[in-house]
């Protein structure tokens, strides 16, 4: 059984109001006999954010693309990390073979997608490893990892699971929150925080990657609660993307629109003490990896991934494997008529990567878009109709439809006019427009006044400026430096 409250973010203080709706729900609607056994699901709507629509859209068909000539991993796309490599040029692998460490532990590994050969190892600016390729063999070997059942995994101690993840290479999976930093392994988390939503246009849905997976990802949670006395796992409401048999995990339900799926943006609305401002957070999809290392005893490759934006001919989620090659999932599928831009990671979050480069560790979207580099005769002078826009100067505030997407800024950039509009974007209720001048200006313990650290890293401040300032850059690159500083 599951008790619903609901909770708006509009009006009081967050803990105020957290607790005055437990106390009146329960004096409301909890019978006497309330059992243990009781869920409760709590209601959270978000009055901030944006929702952008833009062509492009992947659909939930899905395709299984066949098996790429190599795959790599890329080491500076993993925050925080200082990488040592254990592998050479020439060197055989095989599938969850070592490939290298982070010097700040060097228990925590990143282990090969594919079974092969090293390729080649890629150093950009100051030694800095940008890409480790693997060569694939035919028929790949595989390190072998213990199997674990549900009855071993019930009476497993919490030490020894963590190794077990730690060497199965699937640790990195785990982020902490607020610096989205890999936690501690010594570190028990207050909670772990696992979204089932998809807010951001071009990433994959529950309803295509948990297809015929539900007893893995059940498998999943149970491992996770193992790991932490507190699971959250959020969706949205009414959401026909999560299986029904999986609603009776969902303990909360996030209605709103970007971000209000984002990890840190539930935690900022149900915190109560700072201690909880360390909870870990996981992906909805690296939740089946942890079952199937488990259940396979092999290193998990598997990967969902999206195909979108408006120079894609085949706008959909495909079924691949960890560091595949871009040029991989475009092949045949990029219109030839338009130079495109290869964005990986999301239309907010995303960069820009060449063709012949390959998916991140945690990336899971390829969006081709125009560079919008040509010339728009008399630009300046026309109403913007088809112009995708927050703001109400263009008409396009009254054109329903998808509109195109490139990635021209459409003006150049001026000093912060104090307009607001990343205020009333802002998902978890900073200014950051003083934010960002206070670290103009160096004050950092304004800037954390402000609430710098609750920054969720969602890009729709500097989507929305009129000015053009790189407002999420500069607030994510200071609380890099922060933690950096800290540590």
């Amino acid at each position: 059984m599951k008790w619903r409250i609901r909770m708006s973010t509009k009006g009081f203080n967050h803990k105020f109001r957290y607790e005055y709706c437990k106390i009146k729900n329960f004096i409301l609607y909890y019978p006497k006999t309330l059992r243990a056994t009781d869920r409760l699901m709590i209601e959270i709507r978000t009055r901030k954010g944006y929702d952008i629509n833009i062509v492009g859209m992947p659909s939930h068909n899905l395709e299984t693309l066949e098996k790429p000539a190599s795959v790599a991993l890329l080491p500076e796309r993993i925050p925080f990390v200082k990488p040592r490599l254990k592998v050479k040029v020439d060197d055989p692998v095989k599938v969850g073979s070592p490939v290298f460490e982070d010097k700040r532990n060097s228990q925590l590994v990143f282990l090969s997608p594919g079974g092969g050969r090293i390729a080649k190892i890629d150093y950009g600016p100051r030694r800095v490893i940008k890409e480790i390729v693997i060569a694939l063999d035919q028929d790949e070997g595989y390190e072998t990892f213990p199997l674990i059942s549900e009855a071993q995994l019930e009476g497993m101690e919490r030490k020894k699971l963590v190794k077990t993840i730690m060497t199965g290479g699937l640790w990195p999976l785990f982020r902490e929150l607020p610096f989205r930093d890999i936690p501690s392994p010594d570190v028990v988390p207050p909670s772990i925080i696992v979204s089932l939503n998809s807010r951001e246009p071009f990433q994959p849905v529950p309803e295509v990657y948990l297809n015929d997976k539900v007893d893995l990802f059940e498998f999943g949670i149970k491992i996770l609660n193992q790991l932490t006395e507190t699971l959250f796992i959020s969706s949205s409401p009414g959401n026909n993307f999560v299986p029904n048999r999986l609603n009776t995990h969902v303990t909360h339900t996030c209605e709103g629109v970007y971000p209000a799926d984002d990890p840190g943006v539930l935690l900022y609305h149900i915190k109560k003490n700072p201690d909880e401002n360390r909870s870990w957070y996981i992906n909805g999809q690296d939740v089946l990896l942890l079952a199937m290392l488990f259940k396979t005893g092999k290193y998990p490759v598997d990967r969902t991934v999206v195909l979108g934006g408006s120079l894609a001919k085949e706008k959909k989620h495909f079924q691949t494997r960890m560091g595949v090659p871009l040029n991989h999932i475009t092949k045949g599928r990029a219109d030839d008529n338009g130079t495109a831009r290869y964005v990986v990671g999301g239309i907010f979050k995303g960069y820009s990567e060449p063709e012949d480069s390959y998916m991140g560790f945690y990336e899971t979207s390829l969006l081709l878009i125009p560079e919008g580099d040509e010339k728009e005769f008399l630009g300046f002078a026309r109403p913007g109709y088809k112009k995708p826009s927050r703001s109400k100067a263009f008409l396009s505030v009254f054109n329903p439809s998808a509109l195109p997407l490139d990635c021209n800024r459409h003006g150049e950039d001026r000093a912060c006019v104090n307009c607001g509009f990343c205020a009333e974007v802002c998902p978890v209720d900073i200014l950051p427009q003083f934010t960002y001048k206070s670290i103009i200006a160096d004050e950092i313990e304004e800037a954390l006044g402000h609430g710098l650290l609750d920054c969720v890293e969602c890009g729709l401040c500097t989507y929305v400026c009129p000015s053009k300032v790189e407002l999420s850059e500069v607030l994510k690159n200071t609380k890099k430096a922060y933690y950096l500083e800290q540590l």
